[in-house]
């Protein structure tokens, strides 16, 4: 399945975004002004997918989902710029990200703060592979309300090993969970490269073989499924 979809021209926005409306609203360090300036050439708000622009419901949770294209200066993009525009705008918002003639897919699950509705709880970012332009690309999916749409949007960034029949929230759970177990693999890797005494380094393969085997189970789709039908 494509990442991509195709958004009706009764949503499109085509509105350019001021750099400097994302420092302000984003409290942007110096560091992270940087980062655009390095490497981001422009922002547009592409899309507006709302009931008034494609006849779907709102929801308390997805009032509205906005698309932005961000065209860069090349294919590298700090994860940092993305996570201040999700802050800056108020909105689940869906990121096509342009570099020549390659084109791919990011977002992050973004949804309110149960103790505090006016702030919003961003996963790590999901995307897609770079794909050459044109892309190929999917009508939207036939929902009854924009938090399902949304997630249907989301779907196809996750990997083959997060059951796709689970909740959007225990995907996501789920994903970081593999996530953190891969860097402690990783870390625990570095660990036993650096040691030099041999028993040491007996009990430090140990370790890793135990995170190892911990990381091939969470990786096991089954095991996943039966996971979430649990919740």
């Amino acid at each position: 399945m494509s990442p991509f979809f195709n958004y009706p021209d009764s949503a499109k926005y085509g509105r350019m975004v001021p750099k400097s409306k994302i420092y302000e609203h984003a409290k942007a360090s110096i560091r992270l002004k940087d980062l655009f300036i390095e490497q981001v050439d422009k922002i547009t708000w592409a899309y507006k997918l709302a009931p008034e622009t494609i006849n779907i419901n709102a929801t308390r949770s997805v009032p509205e989902i906005q698309v932005f294209e961000i065209r860069l200066k090349s294919n590298a993009l700090h994860k940092d710029i993305l996570t201040a525009i999700d802050k800056a705008i108020p909105f689940p918002l869906i990121f096509e990200l342009v570099h020549g003639d390659r084109r791919k897919m990011v977002a992050t699950y973004k949804r309110q703060n149960e103790a505090d509705k006016s702030k919003w709880v961003i996963s790590d970012h999901l995307e897609s592979a770079w794909h050459k332009t044109p892309v190929e690309r999917s009508s939207l999916p036939p929902t009854l309300d924009l938090k399902a749409l949304y997630e249907k949007l989301l779907a196809p960034l996750f990997p083959d090993e997060v059951a796709p029949e689970a909740p959007m929230q225990a995907r996501i759970d789920r994903l970081e969970e593999i996530k953190a177990q891969r860097r402690e693999v990783e870390n625990i890797e570095a660990k036993l490269k650096k040691e030099k005494q041999f028993k040491k380094k007996v009990a430090i393969n140990a370790t890793l073989r135990d995170a190892k085997q911990k990381l091939k189970e969470l990786e096991k789709l089954d095991n996943i499924s039966r996971a979430e039908q649990a919740i």
